[in-house]
């Protein structure tokens, strides 16, 4: 069943999709993790690709451990909306 978080947490990520600015490296990383967290909650998994990049990626994942994915869905929309205003 889809409730309203699930809708804006949707239509923040179209939004957050839609950006064209480049945004500083620590807003990307918790957009990031907060997306991992929302979707796979802590179900962590690491690809040892690309080294360095998916090790910051992980990291700031990892950080958000315990988080519930309603949690994180409503930080990554108030994450998107802050970007966006």
């Amino acid at each position: 069943m889809v409730n309203d978080l699930d809708i804006q947490f949707q239509k923040a990520y179209k939004e957050a999709s839609k950006l064209r600015e480049r945004l500083p490296p620590d807003v990307m990383l918790k957009l990031y993790a907060y997306y991992k967290q929302a979707v796979k909650g802590d179900h962590f998994s690491f690809n040892t690709n690309n080294g360095l990049r998916n090790a910051f990626k992980f990291n700031a994942w990892m950080q958000l451990k315990g988080m519930s994915e309603d949690q994180a869905k409503q930080e990554y929309i108030n994450l998107v909306n802050s970007i966006i205003k």
